[in-house]
C-alpha cells in the first residue's frame, strides 16, 4: 500500500514537471539552472564551505595551558610527565580496580600541597629520570627508575611513594 502510494506521487510530480505551455514549450520550474549568466567568482571550489569544522592548529602549547597535543591526541587533563622531581610528588589518593590510578599533588618550594591533583596510571614515565610506574598497590605507588652509577653501568632503583593524607 505504502509503495503504491509512493509510485502514484512520484508520477504526478514527474508529470506536472514535464507540462507544456500552449507554445509547445516545456515550462521553466526552480530545478532548472541558468549556466549562460556570469558570476564573479573566479574558482568556486576554492571556497570556503560554511558546514566544515575549522582547521584547529597544533603545535608547542604551553605546560599550564588545557588540551595539548600528547601522543597524538588532544587532552584537558594536566599531566605529571613534565619533569617534577619525585621527592615533590605526594600520593594522596589510590584507585582500585581493573584499570588502577593514583591521585598525585605537588609539594611547593615552600612545603605546602598545591591545589592541582593529576592522575597516575601503571606504565606512565613520571619524574626527572622518567622513572616509570611499575605497580599501583592500596599502601601507594612502585617507581623504577634507571640510573648511571659511577662505574658508568646501568642500575635500577625502586622507589615506593606511599599514600598522605593532605
Amino acid at each position: 500500500m505504502k509503495s503504491l502510494i509512493s509510485i502514484l506521487m512520484f508520477i504526478i510530480c514527474t508529470t506536472s514537471w514535464t507540462q507544456e505551455d500552449t507554445n509547445n514549450k516545456p515550462k521553466k520550474t526552480s530545478l532548472v539552472i541558468e549556466m549562460d549568466k556570469q558570476t564573479s567568482i573566479k574558482n568556486p571550489f576554492e571556497l570556503r564551505d560554511p558546514f566544515k569544522k575549522k582547521k584547529r592548529k597544533t603545535g608547542k602549547r604551553n605546560k599550564n595551558y588545557g588540551n595539548y597535543l600528547k601522543n597524538g591526541k588532544y587532552s584537558n587533563i594536566v599531566s605529571i610527565e613534565d619533569g617534577f622531581k619525585i621527592n615533590q610528588i605526594r600520593i594522596v589518593g589510590v584507585l582500585l580496580g581493573q584499570n588502577r590510578r593514583a591521585i598525585a599533588k605537588i609539594v611547593d618550594n615552600s612545603g605546602k600541597l598545591n591545589p592541582e591533583s593529576y592522575i597516575v596510571k601503571e606504565g606512565m614515565k613520571i619524574g626527572d629520570n622518567d622513572a616509570e610506574v611499575k605497580a599501583i598497590v592500596p599502601g601507594g605507588v612502585v617507581l623504577v627508575e634507571k640510573i648511571r652509577n659511577v662505574y658508568d653501568q646501568d642500575e635500577y632503583i625502586e622507589t615506593i611513594i606511599p599514600v598522605t593524607s593532605e
